[in-house]
């Protein structure tokens, strides 16, 4: 059995960013500054949620003039933006066992392990709250969890490959139902998560992955001359 791996990358993790644009030179103060103020931007996001942020209490948690937020990013739905954007750019790590039920299982047990934290789960809140509040967050939201919906969705391409999943099998939508219940259980039935929640989701989805059930119908309903052979409506 191959070890669980570490948390995946918190799903907004901040790390230092080059210098904005105009700026004196690369990794100087200013992108010391804009890390720590997006860094604090992500704490007090998990400690007061979207409503609850402030540009005010971000300066001060940063350490630096709130006239310095003020001036380069001008409200929290900028901020949060950014931080978004940042969050966006980077990678996660994906398991490799050769086995698709593992790498999902390692997938899921991940997931679980970032979203019992705190800051995991105040953070994914958030996200929730901002994308219903302002548009460019929510827009921003959607393409963040593309982005990572994409990225996980090698460990299907992988398994593809190998032949342990049929020819056309939907990626993104094996990531989806992967992570479905255990943000479903976050979000909505508020149940403490664990490693036993994620076991059944990886079981769950590796078996429907296997059965074809994410691979398009036109895609099912083909015989050996890629003639269609599905139902017909009446």
């Amino acid at each position: 059995m191959t070890d669980d791996p570490a948390p995946l990358q918190h799903p907004v993790a901040i790390r230092p960013v080059g210098e904005a644009a105009g700026s004196a030179r690369p990794g100087g103060r200013t992108a010391r500054t804009g890390a720590s103020v997006l860094a604090a931007t992500l704490t007090e996001l998990v400690a007061e949620g979207y409503d609850g942020l402030s540009l005010d209490a971000v300066a001060a948690r940063a350490g630096v003039h709130k006239t310095t937020v003020y001036r380069r990013w001008g409200s929290k739905e900028r901020l949060v933006a950014e931080v978004l954007q940042v969050a966006a750019a980077s990678r996660i790590v994906l398991p490799d066992s050769g086995s698709v039920e593992e790498d999902l299982r390692l997938l899921a047990h991940s997931v679980v392990a970032t979203l019992v934290t705190a800051e995991g789960a105040g953070t994914v809140r958030a996200m929730v709250a901002g994308a219903q509040r302002s548009e460019a967050v929510r827009d921003l939201v959607v393409a963040f969890w593309a982005q990572r919906t994409a990225q996980a969705g090698v460990i299907v391409t992988r398994a593809v490959d190998r032949g342990q999943l049929p020819a056309d099998t939907r990626s993104e939508q094996v990531i989806r139902h992967l992570g479905a219940p255990l943000y479903h259980q976050l979000l909505v039935t508020l149940e403490p998560l664990d490693v036993a929640q994620a076991d059944l989701a990886a079981a769950a989805t590796a078996a429907a992955a296997r059965a074809g059930v994410f691979v398009p119908a036109t895609s099912r309903y083909r015989d050996e001359d890629g003639l269609s052979t599905g139902p017909t409506t009446p």
